[in-house]
């Protein structure tokens, strides 16, 4: 009997962790959202969907919501096309390729904030370097993150410098799983370097490339401290993320109602774009050479 036990034991440390600070919270924020409460207020009055009424009427809701959708549009395929090409460089290993490998991957370790923090020094209007460098060749001052039409393309620089380096690593793992023989038998039939990519390389990686673009799309939905470190959401909105409404709504405003029905609003665009992903995407990847 205690044989039959002991897996189930033995996980039971890691399903507890799992209930308590991922189901229960999740649990708690959907019960939040359908009350009314200010963190202080002894009761919470049951408003029903009051909240999400409150939210879909909201232009910052949905000014929040354009942004973040195009801030992942254009910020997971320049991700993805850039960590592929490097890997498919550095996936030799050849001592060059290995400490670049070192050196790119060093900024996804690297602490979020302080990222930001040199960046938002960098794209400085009276003092950053960027700036420096572009009066050096004669050229103006320009506003990065005061311009609603710049801010939000220097948040994707910055988040793609901070990600770049953990697609890279993750695609020089897919990369080495394709065989050799592959490769010499396109070499064998006359293809190119840059035909053998799209033909061999590109098909075969999908597997890598299914689970970044998942990955980068979550990410990218849930992208927080560099926009609350470097812009706050301006200007004027240009850059105001759902995951910062979020907190500005629940923890500056105190409406933890309203923050938790746009917390469950949230996890069901992920939840639903992870199935539409699955559906379109599933049927193209292939997980065996």
């Amino acid at each position: 009997m205690l044989s039959r036990l002991t897996p189930y034991l033995l996980v039971l440390p890691l399903i507890s962790f799992i209930v308590v600070f991922t189901y229960i919270p999740i649990a708690a924020s959907l019960n939040l959202s359908f009350r009314e409460w200010d963190f202080l207020s002894p009761t919470m009055p049951f408003v029903g969907l009051e909240n999400y009424r409150l939210l879909f009427s909201s232009h910052e809701f949905w000014n929040a919501l354009r942004v973040t959708v195009i801030f992942a549009v254009i910020s997971v395929p320049i991700r993805l096309g850039l960590a592929l090409l490097i890997a498919s460089y550095l996936v030799r290993e050849a001592l060059p390729a290995r400490v670049l490998r070192g050196a790119l991957f060093l900024p996804s370790v690297t602490s979020t904030v302080s990222i930001a923090v040199v960046f938002s020094w960098l794209f400085a209007t009276d003092y950053g370097m960027v700036n420096a460098f572009l009066q050096t060749l004669g050229l103006g001052k320009v506003p990065w993150l005061q311009d609603p039409q710049l801010a939000l393309w220097v948040l994707v620089i910055v988040n793609t410098w901070k990600q770049l380096g953990y697609d890279i690593v993750i695609y020089i793992a897919g990369l080495q799983a394709i065989p050799q023989e592959l490769y010499d038998a396109a070499a064998v039939d006359g293809g190119g370097k840059a035909r053998v990519f799209r033909r061999v390389t590109v098909p075969l990686v999908m597997p890598t490339t299914y689970f970044l673009l998942v990955v980068s799309v979550i990410e990218a939905f849930q992208i927080f401290t560099v926009v609350d470190v470097m812009t706050q959401g301006g200007p004027a909105g240009a850059t105001d993320m759902l995951v910062n409404m979020l907190y500005r709504v629940g923890f500056t405003l105190f409406d933890i109602g309203q923050g938790s029905a746009l917390a469950v609003v949230l996890f069901a665009l992920l939840i639903a774009l992870a199935l539409f992903k699955a559906r379109v995407l599933g049927r193209r990847v292939h997980y065996e050479a």
